[in-house]
This record gives C-alpha cells, sequence and structure tokens, in this order.
C-alpha cells in the first residue's frame, strides 16, 4: 500500500467536539502506522456559525492530546491553503463544469419559499425534499412565479438511476437513502459541505475519508460529484457515532462531556482521555485496556473497529484517569496539580499536601478541590454553609469539642500521633465511625 494521506476537517463553530479528537484518533492511528500524512483542514463555509476563537481551541485541545498533524492551517504544506474560506476561487470552476454538463441548476427559490414547500410535504406525508421548481427555468420563468430570490443557489440534478450501495473499509456493503438535489453552492458564493469536501480531498490527494455514520446518506452524493468531474474517489470508511448512556447520540447541547475543553477544565490527563476514546469501539489485539498512542497505532486494523455506537460511560473514564494519575511520581502529579491551579505561587503548599490526595482522586479538579483550603489566605477565607449545616450542628461541636482536647494534650505535632490522638479520642472515646468521627474536624 502506498503512503495514505487521512485528514479530520472540523468546523470552527463553538468548542471542538469530542467527536473531533475520536476522529482524528483512529485517521493518525492509521497513518503512523503505515508512514503516511495526517493533515488538518478547517472547513469554516458555514458562516452564519462561524466562531472565531474556535480555530485555535481545536488546534489547542488536539495538541493537548499529543494529535499533531503533518499539514494545516498553522504548520503549512504542500496543498495550503488549508483553510476553506482561503479557497473560494478553487471551487467555481468545478461548479461551472457541473453546470455546463447538465448536472447541477439554479435555483432561486426563496427560503420561504422552501419552508413552505417542506411544510407541505410534512402534511401530506411525503419525504422532505426539493420538487425541482426552478430546474429548466430561466430567471425570468422563475420570477414569475413567486417565492422568488434574487441570488441563486446552485444544485445537484440526482439522477433518477443514482447508486446507493458502496464498499466501506470498516462495514463492508453498505446502502443509503436516495439524495435529494443538494445545494453545493450557496447564495453567498461559499460552496457547501458536500462539493467543498470532494473537491479539497482530491486536491489534497486523501487516500482515506473517516468520518461518523452520521455521513453514510450524504456518501452517494460524493461519489456522484467525483463521477461527474473525472476525479478518482478515496476509500470511505464511517465510524460509529459516540453516545450517551441512554443511547442518543452525545451533542454539546445535551451533554457538556461532548465539549472537548470539558475535559481539560475537569482535571483530566490527556493520556487518560486518548486511552478512553481508543477503546470506543475497539479493542487491542490482547485485550488490554491499558495502552498509549504508539501501542495504540502499531497494531491498527480497522477490522477490529466495532460498529455499534459505544456509550461513553464518563465513570469508565474516571476509573482510567485515577489509573493514570496513580502512575504519576510524585513530583509530576504535584506540578499537573500545580498547573491546574493556574497559580504557580502555590507550587510548594500543593506540592506538600500532594501525597495526601493522589490515591484518592479521579481527576485533577477533585484534588484542588480537596486541598483548595490551604490555598486561600486568612483574609479570603469563608466557611462552605453547606458544609458547616452538614457537619456542625449539635453532634458536630460534640466532636469538634472532644477533638480539641486531644490536640491540646502534650504529644508529638506528628501525622501519625495526631491520627492515634483523635482515633482515640472518636472512635473510641465517643463510639463514632470513621467519617462521623473526622468530617466535623476537616
Amino acid at each position: 500500500m502506498s503512503a495514505p494521506r487521512l485528514r479530520v476537517a472540523p468546523s470552527p463553530t463553538g468548542d471542538p467536539h469530542v467527536g473531533t479528537a475520536y476522529m482524528s484518533l483512529f485517521n493518525l492511528g492509521f497513518v503512523r502506522r503505515h508512514g503516511g500524512a495526517f493533515v488538518l483542514r478547517i472547513e469554516d463555509t458555514d458562516r452564519a456559525r462561524f466562531r472565531a476563537d474556535s480555530e485555535q481551541q481545536i488546534y489547542d485541545t488536539l495538541r493537548w492530546l499529543g494529535l499533531t498533524w503533518d499539514e494545516g492551517p498553522d504548520v503549512g504544506g504542500p496543498y495550503a491553503p488549508y483553510r476553506q474560506s482561503e479557497r473560494l476561487a478553487t471551487y467555481r470552476p468545478f461548479v461551472d463544469r457541473l453546470l455546463a454538463d447538465g448536472h447541477a441548476y439554479h435555483c432561486w427559490c426563496s427560503p420561504e419559499r422552501l419552508a413552505q414547500m417542506r411544510e407541505r410535504q410534512r402534511a401530506d406525508k411525503q419525504p422532505t425534499g426539493y420538487d425541482r421548481l426552478c430546474l429548466g427555468k430561466s430567471e425570468a420563468e422563475r420570477r414569475a412565479l413567486g417565492g422568488f430570490a434574487d441570488t441563486p443557489v446552485v444544485r445537484m440534478l440526482i439522477p433518477d438511476d443514482v447508486p446507493l450501495t458502496f464498499t466501506d473499509v470498516i462495514r463492508g456493503e453498505v446502502s443509503a437513502p436516495r439524495p435529494d438535489d443538494q445545494v453545493i453552492l450557496k447564495a453567498d458564493g461559499f460552496p457547501t459541505y458536500h462539493l467543498a469536501v470532494v473537491v479539497d480531498d482530491h486536491l489534497m490527494q486523501i487516500t482515506h475519508v473517516v468520518r461518523g455514520e452520521e455521513w453514510i446518506s450524504s456518501t452517494p452524493k460524493h461519489l456522484l460529484l467525483y463521477r461527474w468531474l473525472g476525479l478518482p474517489a478515496p476509500a470511505f470508511a464511517h465510524m460509529p457515532l459516540l453516545r450517551n448512556a441512554d443511547k442518543s447520540k452525545i451533542s454539546k447541547r445535551k451533554n457538556p462531556a461532548a465539549r472537548l475543553t470539558w475535559f481539560v477544565e475537569q482535571g483530566y490527563l490527556p493520556e487518560a482521555l486518548l486511552n478512553f476514546l481508543g477503546l470506543l469501539g475497539y479493542s487491542q489485539p490482547d485485550g488490554s485496556e491499558i495502552f498509549d498512542f504508539a501501542q495504540f497505532s502499531a497494531d491498527f486494523e480497522w477490522s477490529r473497529v466495532n460498529t455499534v455506537g459505544p456509550v461513553f460511560d464518563l465513570d469508565k473514564l474516571d476509573w482510567l484517569n485515577g489509573h493514570y494519575i496513580r502512575e504519576l511520581d510524585l513530583a509530576e502529579f504535584a506540578g499537573r496539580l500545580t498547573a491546574f491551579a493556574g497559580d504557580p505561587a502555590h507550587a510548594d503548599v500543593i506540592a506538600a499536601a500532594a501525597p495526601l490526595v493522589q490515591e484518592r482522586v479521579a481527576t485533577l479538579r477533585e484534588g484542588l478541590d480537596m486541598i483548595g483550603f490551604l490555598l486561600v489566605d486568612e483574609a479570603s477565607f469563608a466557611v462552605d454553609e453547606a458544609a458547616a449545616a452538614k457537619h456542625l450542628g449539635e453532634a458536630g461541636q460534640e466532636v469538634i469539642a472532644a477533638a480539641v482536647l486531644a490536640l491540646q494534650a502534650d504529644g508529638e505535632w506528628a501525622h501519625e500521633a495526631i491520627e492515634a490522638a483523635l482515633r482515640g479520642a472518636l472512635v473510641d472515646g465517643l463510639g463514632l465511625k470513621p467519617r462521623q468521627a473526622f468530617g466535623p474536624v476537616r
């Protein structure tokens, strides 16, 4: 096999989706095993949802995970530019060719007219799709019919005999529903995803297109465009969708864990998250659950991808993250906890407290929450009212009084001696369980 070229092509429309990292991991695992190239392309043609800060977040989160690319907007490459908004002149000749060959046509239908059409189709219990009102008409002829927009879009003319099956690298023979006449050039002059992805993948010599299974229904359209334009088609591989516990598709609107930045905010380690993503719908040859990227890539095979949508199990991620935290040497754990705290002035205090929490936490945030009271100066210190109500009631006051007496006695002020004194006074003396005894003291 010649050196493969794969790409991931996120849209900068908000916080990067965890699915971008998932696809990047599998693309990169295959590429690195076979000595190919991994391309990052920014698909920013959706100007209505574009967010200026999102592109940098894509760079930052993928690099945080160690998923680095060989070509992209920020590193350059032989097929630059790698932002679709900078490639607009590239797409127009392909649109003109499709129009000239009768494979596409202008559509002047207004958004209001299209909305009414879809509403009528739903009321009549018909499939929704464009009704070809504009097909074969001149601008003047179409204007006379109403529901007219001055600037047309360009639509594909889907033939009656459009092939609806294709061979998928992961799934084998796949069937897709019949597409309607897809818009390929919008009124603002920007191509839609369907045209841009075909043109860019060809010009950037992409050999394998790896994407989520939601794009299966679009593949017949893309294969048509390759055929009409006389371009060789890449291999297609459709990965399973990541799912919530209720089996619904994981989305940023419903699940904060769909945002890649959420994992940074919660104090997950990048190596743990990468390991976790590599377990979703995939298995190692020896069945191991703990592995790094080098191990993932060394034996990578598309045949081991399970097409049943994997459940995004945060309990499993917490277990993995706790494992990686406990595997860090103490200095490394303290350093990561300090970096997560965001204030190097607390480095010495965090380093001293780190051994007390390393074995007990699943995330860096949990560790910081446990030692947070040590990082607050006396002037800013405030009692958590909810915690006080829970632990410092009448029973709690009795515990505190007994603890004060125990600690005022002469003795060595060291961990072992303090623990022995408190256990003697509270557990043995008051007959309390450790949780009841030490909660108010903390």
